[in-house]
């Protein structure tokens, strides 16, 4: 680890001074988030096309990080670049607080994506789940959510609670100074464990489940065969709404998860991937969920104006435009097929290395993405998977990887793949990723 961090500092001298610099910024970056990545600085970057990034010092990356998803349809596509021209340059207009064409075409090719009706936008997915949580809780007129352990669904305030070392709700370690105690708000149980699931929801005070259809954040955790049948029973039973959040496993194909597992939520949220990289989100109802919000409006609730779902940027026309450009040209139902070639590829290689090194670690993909883990077999649970972590050794490969020219998402060790991604791409990973290996382990 001293050795590569003393390399990164000498490649990157430009990136660390533009760190060191940055006075005015808090925490020295744009966002926080952006300290995640290893070496102490995070890279500050020049140009970005496809697949590649070329850093402040001239150094060309090959990104199988995408910008964490949001760039799954890999940086600058030509079809998004003029879209955006022109939304700008002709049409003019990025926000007006009116609608335009484009709102009704994205609407309509998400439901025919995801096989619900009706949808509306946001800036991100994060939006998407707070309203829509806020429409489950009027629908049907019950305080609480459940989550599962280490879920992800953005900086959503109820879904920061996991399973103790005791197996009781807690706030997730590190959530940063809750309004309320989301236990208050919020029933947890793991992952795959409907028999924990059935216990939560039959206190009868549940409004939805909201869970991604695989566990991503936390690494790769995929549903038993059978687990979200389970849940879709459950929740009738209850009744209690499905909500899917789709914003990672959109990674699944076309159709997310939803379509490849036959998934059937009453209400599903997506963000990041959608736009190309321009700030968009979105949540989708069925008819019958659609049809009961309006219904409640009878009971004073206002979502037209002071009921806390909207935002006077969201479903602007330039993020309209970037969506419509997106899933229109880019991330097309073909263009998937390829993508998940190349994942399957990129775990292979994993696969490869971790078996003749003799290691116990798994490799996971759904899709267009994969990760690998510190632990064999692949964990089935959140609580499970987070105690597989290892910052260091983590640290550690994602610095000598980037120290070679590869880019790995920070959060944890996840490549996704875009339509600009090439197989001598995923070659070029597997040859630094067992070099880092070999430096350890021989």
């Amino acid at each position: 680890m001293t050795d590569e961090r003393r390399r990164y500092d000498e490649l990157h001298p430009r990136s660390k001074a533009l760190h060191a610099d940055a006075e005015h910024l808090f925490a020295r970056v744009p966002m926080t988030w952006m300290n995640k990545w290893a070496g102490g600085f995070p890279l500050g970057f020049q140009n970005a096309h496809g697949a590649t990034i070329v850093d402040l010092d001239g150094h060309e990356l090959i990104d199988f990080a995408l910008g964490d998803t949001g760039a799954m349809a890999g940086h600058s596509p030509e079809a998004l670049v003029r879209a955006m021209q022109r939304r700008l340059e002709v049409q003019g207009g990025l926000t007006t607080m009116l609608p335009t064409e484009d709102a009704e075409w994205v609407a309509s090719e998400l439901t025919r994506r995801f096989s619900l009706p009706k949808w509306s936008f946001t800036l991100s997915a994060t939006d998407a789940n707070r309203w829509l949580l806020r429409l489950a809780r009027l629908a049907t007129k019950r305080p609480k959510i459940l989550v599962f352990s280490y879920s992800y669904h953005g900086s959503v305030d109820e879904t920061f609670v996991v399973l103790d070392e005791r197996g009781r709700g807690a706030s997730r370690p590190g959530n940063v100074a809750p309004a309320v105690d989301p236990t208050s708000t919020t029933r947890v149980v793991e992952f795959n464990d409907l028999v924990a699931l059935e216990r939560e929801l039959a206190h009868g005070d549940v409004a939805a489940v909201l869970s991604e259809p695989a566990l991503t954040n936390i690494g790769i955790v995929l549903p038993r065969p059978g687990f979200f049948e389970g849940v879709r029973e459950l929740c009738d039973a209850t009744g209690t709404l499905l909500i899917l959040d789709e914003t990672h496993t959109f990674s699944a194909g076309p159709g997310g998860a939803t379509r490849r597992f036959g998934l059937k939520p009453d209400a599903l949220t997506i963000g990041k991937s959608l736009g190309g990289g321009v700030a968009c989100g979105a949540y989708g109802l069925s008819e019958a969920l659609a049809d009961r919000v309006l219904s409640s409006l009878g009971d004073g609730a206002d979502i037209v104006d002071v009921g806390g779902v909207g935002g006077t940027l969201a479903g602007n026309a330039m993020s309209l435009a970037a969506m419509r450009a997106v899933l229109g040209e880019v991330l097309t139902d073909e263009a998937f097929g390829p993508m998940e070639q190349l994942a399957s590829a990129f775990a292979a290689g994993v696969q490869d290395v971790i078996d003749r090194y003799e290691l116990a670690w798994s490799v996971s993909q759904l899709g267009a993405r994969c990760e690998y883990r510190f632990a064999s077999p692949a964990p089935l649970n959140g609580g499970a998977s987070a105690r597989s972590g290892d910052a260091m050794l983590e640290d550690y490969l994602h610095l000598s990887l980037i120290n070679r020219g590869v880019l790995l998402t920070p959060f944890h060790n996840m490549a996704l793949t875009c339509p600009a991604t090439t197989f001598a791409q995923v070659e070029r990973h597997h040859r630094v990723f067992e070099d880092a290996v070999a430096t350890l382990f021989t």
